[in-house]
């Protein structure tokens, strides 16, 4: 018979780091009582929203200045309508 895991697959990752910088790191997680590869998914998870938040903060400050350069309240919402046409929200 087979046996399963109750855990999905995962990846290894290998990284190079100054020893300095990895003692510190170890024994920051251990004082925490926190296992390393926990704490290092948790820095990557917050690095991604991080990232979601800055890529979604530039595209608002690029429809603000399309926004604040337009004629009139006619060409926002022709532009409006051309994203959501070419986005595929209809």
């Amino acid at each position: 018979m087979s046996r399963t895991s109750t855990n999905p697959k995962r990846e290894t990752l290998n990284l190079r780091v100054d020893p300095a910088l990895k003692a510190d790191f170890m024994a920051a997680s251990e004082e925490e009582k926190k296992p390393v590869a926990e704490v290092l998914r948790e820095l990557m998870r917050g690095y991604i929203t991080r990232a979601k938040q800055r890529k979604f903060v530039a595209e608002a400050r690029r429809q603000s200045r399309i926004i604040a350069a337009s004629k009139d309240d006619a060409d926002v919402l022709r532009w409006i309508e051309r994203e959501t046409d070419t986005e595929g929200w209809k």
